[in-house]
């Protein structure tokens, strides 16, 4: 597994996955241009979840490139990476229950898990301290009350009825992934490297 992560510093692999991630995370704020236009203004920042956490690996990745370490963002993008990218890929299967898959979703599938993937490959090169994983946390945490508590979550018509359901699982899911940061981030004894 380590050469592994020795890999992931590589800078062309960084310009790969960059190259990857903009098209991604601009695909993402298009996917959500329907809902957007009908969501009110000050609950827009919440809304695009996925793609939001995808803008910030992109912002992570810029900064490794530049051999810079910015921890908040760092943090915001392995907490959102992982829980949305988890997300959306149980949503996506219990699509397939209730309503049957077809090629779209294989692909939303493939695509948010590797969004969780990529974030805790990365996360022996980031330097994240507390403070940044208790402002992810925060942000997290709010972002699931607007999305069940003023129904602004991610719209999965055929999923409506389990909305809930849904809810408390997304509110566990965030603690799972601020948990998951902690220990592979901020946790004395975790395996830390440099960018080459």
């Amino acid at each position: 597994m380590k050469w592994i992560t020795y890999l992931m510093g590589q800078r062309w692999v960084l310009w790969i996955l960059l190259l990857i991630n903009i098209p991604g995370t601009i695909y993402g704020y298009v996917w959500y241009e329907s809902q957007l236009n009908i969501t009110p203004p000050k609950f827009l920042i919440f809304v695009p979840d996925s793609p939001t956490a995808s803008l910030f690996f992109c912002f992570v990745l810029i900064a490794f490139l530049l051999r810079r370490n910015w921890p908040l963002i760092e943090a915001l993008a392995i907490v959102t990476l992982f829980k949305y990218g988890i997300w959306a890929v149980v949503m996506n299967i219990l699509t397939y229950f209730v309503d049957g898959f077809n090629i779209y979703g294989y692909m939303l599938i493939f695509s948010h898990l590797g969004m969780a993937i990529q974030g805790l490959l990365y996360a022996p090169y980031y330097r994240i301290k507390p403070i940044h994983l208790m402002i992810a946390a925060v942000w997290t945490l709010h972002n699931d009350v607007i999305d069940y508590v003023f129904f602004m979550m991610p719209r999965y018509s055929v999923l409506d009825q389990y909305i809930p359901q849904i809810g408390y699982f997304t509110f566990w899911l965030s603690m799972v992934s601020i948990l998951i940061t902690y220990l592979l981030c901020i946790k004395k004894d975790r395996y830390q490297l440099e960018l080459q």
